[in-house]
This record gives structure tokens, C-alpha cells and sequence, in this order.
């Protein structure tokens, strides 16, 4: 019976964002399509082990790393995690989390989501860019197979790694129909001190490459009284300038940062806001944009990296370096009955055709050419 063991060492629940999000949704998709002849395993740092997760629903084995440093995780990607995936007796080690192992003596595949640090590189973290960007190429150019979720990333590994297309499955994500219930609109305003203005949703971790920089002077734009711009994400570095770029533009009561919120404010967050707006520089695929449309929710994105893909003509598009662009944008969804009715119309049907269940079968399906291949 062959084996699959997933390469989970990326996880840090909680402040992974949306590669977690693939983590809970397609490992119980993928256990649910999988042949009776196929099984799987999961190799986990010790955070990932301790916290709640469908990785627990299969073989799990620890591995003995603090995933916060770096270095320590980048070694043990390198070396223990191809060691630990012969000594269970695997016969495909697939590593989700853009990152895989060069070498060893089981056959790897691996899912790069994106190749942000090669296109953007952080301008304060350069070393740290130019590690994470070898490690992802470095893995990718080396595994037998890669899977990317949008054509975005698979020209990317083409042009700039040297993949050979041939190589290469694009397998879109699913969207997952919401399992719990939404705070109530009440709570989640008073909870978060929201107010009763309409709310404009960005959820989105504060990395450089989200350009909410630019959505900052966007919203700094529209006449007042502004909607209340509203930005769940977990924190980064990045904070410090964002804070400095709220108050130079005397936004301070016109934005709210959420941090990390839990699935239910989530999902009250989409049922309260009059829109979603997501200006990112560069995105894999940008599961927000299809959770909204399911969510009957109009979306305004940028066109830079997967986003035009991804939103299928059900979106309303924008160039994200001018503020004015992400600012008209807004107004008009705000304004526009006729196109919120479209938006709202288009977004829930285009969301129908992304479900883990296809990009389960279509995960097996690779793993089934990896193993024969």
C-alpha cells in the first residue's frame, strides 16, 4: 500500500494564514478521495502537534524543531524531514507549504503556492527573501512534480526557476461553505468598537506585498464620512509603518485592526461589510476574494499576480499602485446598486466551481503520477 506523507513542518497555527487554511480544508478532502490503497501521514513540528487540526486525523510524527527560527526550520526541511519520511516507510514525500527538501531517498513532489519572494522581495528582510526564494525554487526545481493553484505561479516556476511546464499541475483551490455560525452583526460591532457606519473588509496578514499602504491613501481619499475601513490579518514588522501611515493620514478613526479573529468574526465580518477590497501586489491564488463571492459579498481586487485569474471577470478590477484607482473602485460599489446586483450575482455563481473535493481528486490524481513517474 503506498504511502503519502505530507510535509507540514510550515505550520505555525495561527499565524500561517491562508497556507493553513489549505492544511484544514484539503487534508480531510484528500483522506475522503483517496483510494483504499492509498494512506497518508503527516510530519509536524511540535506547535502543529498540540493544536487541533485534521493532520490528526492520520499518522502524525513530530518534528523536533522551533518553527519560528528560521534557520533551524530551513535545516530541518533540508535534512530531517526527507529522513523521517523514509524511516515511516513512505513512498512520496509531498510538502505543501512552498518549501520541500532537495534531496533524499523517498520521491518528493511539493505545492508552491507563490513565488512572492523572488517577484517582491522584502526590502528590510533581503537575506531572509533570498533564503526563502532559494529554498522554494530549490525544492521545485529538484521534485518530480509541482503544484501550483493558479497559471500565475506555474509561469513563474517556467520562467524564473526553470521548471519544465511539463512538470507542472495547476490545481485551484476549493472554497469551503462556512461551518460555524457568524457573530451576530450586534456583537461583532460592539465587540471591535465598528460603530454603525458601512463596512469596507480587507482581510489580509500585514506583509509589504498586500499594498495596504496604497489602501490606506485610498481610503483617505473618499469623501467623509468614510465607511470604516476594517483589517483583520495577523501582525507582522510591517505594523510600525502602517500605524505611522494611519495617523500621517488622520485615519484614526476611520480604520480598524483587527489582528488574528476568530472563523466566526470572520464570517460576520463578510455578512456585515458592504464590500471586500484587496489590493495585493502579488497573490498565489487570494482565497478571500472567492470566500466573499460565496459569501454573497461584491468584491473590488487588484490585477497583479492571480487575482484577475482568480476572480474570473466577478470582480471588480483595479490597478493597485494608484490610490485613486482603489478609491473610484470603492466609491462605485458603494454607490452603484446595478453593479453590486452584478457583482453579488456573478461572484456567487463563479465561487460554485471551486471545491476541495476537485482539488482533492486533483491532488490524488498528481500523487498517483508522481508515484508512477
Amino acid at each position: 500500500m503506498p504511502r503519502v506523507a505530507l510535509n507540514l513542518l510550515y505550520l505555525d497555527p495561527g499565524k500561517t494564514g491562508g497556507m493553513e487554511v489549505v492544511a484544514r480544508e484539503l487534508i480531510p478532502a484528500l483522506i475522503e478521495a483517496a483510494p483504499a490503497d492509498l494512506e497518508f501521514a503527516a510530519l509536524v513540528n511540535p506547535r502543529a502537534a498540540e493544536t487541533e487540526g485534521p493532520w490528526q486525523a492520520m499518522p502524525m510524527h513530530e518534528v523536533p524543531v522551533d518553527v519560528a527560527n528560521r534557520f533551524a526550520w530551513a535545516h530541518a526541511e533540508l535534512r530531517t524531514v526527507p529522513r523521517m519520511a523514509k524511516q515511516i516507510g513512505a513512498d512520496l514525500l509531498h510538502s505543501l507549504g512552498n518549501t520541500g527538501p532537495w534531496a533524499g531517498e523517498v520521491r518528493r513532489s511539493v505545492t508552491v503556492n507563490d513565488l512572492i519572494h523572488h517577484r517582491i522581495p522584502h526590502p528590510g528582510l533581503a537575506l531572509k527573501s533570498r533564503i526563502t526564494g532559494g529554498l522554494v525554487g530549490g525544492g521545485a526545481k529538484r521534485a518530480t512534480r509541482v503544484i501550483v493553484p493558479a497559471t500565475q505561479t506555474a509561469d513563474d516556476l517556467v520562467e524564473l526557476v526553470g521548471v519544465p511546464r511539463e512538470r507542472i499541475d495547476m490545481i485551484p483551490y476549493g472554497i469551503a461553505k462556512p461551518t460555524v455560525e457568524a457573530t451576530p452583526e450586534d456583537v461583532l460591532r460592539a465587540h471591535f468598537e465598528l460603530g454603525d457606519r458601512p463596512l469596507v473588509l480587507s482581510p489580509s496578514a500585514r506583509q509589504p506585498h498586500k499594498n495596504l499602504e496604497r489602501l490606506l491613501k485610498a481610503h483617505a481619499l473618499l469623501a467623509s464620512p468614510r465607511p470604516l475601513l476594517v483589517l483583520p490579518g495577523y501582525a507582522t514588522g510591517h505594523d510600525d509603518t502602517l500605524q505611522q501611515v494611519t495617523r500621517d493620514l488622520h485615519l484614526e478613526n476611520d480604520v480598524r485592526w483587527l489582528g488574528w479573529v476568530t472563523q466566526p468574526d470572520l464570517e460576520g465580518l463578510y455578512a456585515a461589510s458592504e464590500l471586500l477590497v484587496f489590493p495585493s501586489l502579488y497573490e498565489g491564488f487570494g482565497l478571500p476574494v472567492l470566500e466573499a463571492m460565496q459569501r454573497g459579498l461584491p468584491v473590488a481586487c487588484s490585477d497583479r499576480g492571480s487575482l484577475a485569474e482568480i476572480a474570473g471577470g466577478a470582480a471588480l478590477i483595479f490597478d493597485p499602485e494608484h490610490p485613486v484607482e482603489i478609491a473610484d473602485a470603492v466609491r462605485l460599489v458603494l454607490v452603484d446598486r446595478a453593479l453590486r446586483q452584478r457583482l453579488v450575482a456573478d461572484g456567487l455563481e463563479h465561487a460554485r466551481r471551486y471545491t476541495w473535493a476537485a482539488c482533492a481528486e486533483g491532488y490524488v490524481a498528481s500523487f498517483t503520477r508522481t508515484l508512477a513517474g
